[in-house]
């Protein structure tokens, strides 16, 4: 590949994240929250198929875990690239799917897959309030203590 494709995905990469602004920034000048939105950005300039994130927000503060969950989804409808996204926290799983697997204990099997039928445009302030988020907020849980009981 060429110099000139590279700096092309590159550019390409930091402006879909939003970080055109902190091409030339070194690691410690940038937030946390910078050098997650610089990891997606790396991960897109290979123009994948598929994005693994296995826990990526955790060590983010709510505000800023908020934003990237709406990035995340952005990218998903933008680029139709498919996410599989690991995480233990319940509501971010259900704001960020279309599809929620939920494991056992181990041995480790999908116990159940879940269809989230949410509107497409999800917001986080609507969406998380909404009566059907609620339920499958429940149902997601209630899978995951079923599982910790068959396990003990």
């Amino acid at each position: 590949m060429g110099r000139a494709r590279r700096r092309a995905l590159v550019a390409d990469a930091l402006a879909s994240v939003g970080l055109t602004d902190a091409a030339g920034a070194y690691p410690w000048q940038l937030s946390r929250g910078m050098q997650q939105r610089v990891a997606i950005a790396r991960a897109l300039a290979y123009e994948p198929e598929v994005l693994l994130m296995d826990e990526p927000f955790a060590a983010v503060h709510a505000q800023t875990r908020t934003d990237l969950e709406d990035l995340v989804r952005r990218l998903w409808r933008e680029r139709g690239i498919t996410v599989l996204f690991v995480t233990h926290d319940i509501d971010e799983a259900v704001y960020l799917s279309e599809q929620v697997l939920v494991l056992s204990a181990s041995p480790t099997v999908v116990q159940e897959r879940l269809e989230i039928d949410l509107p497409a445009d999800r917001d986080q302030l609507h969406t998380r309030v909404a009566p059907r988020f609620a339920e499958l907020r429940t149902r997601v849980y209630e899978q995951i203590q079923a599982a910790k009981r068959a396990g003990s």
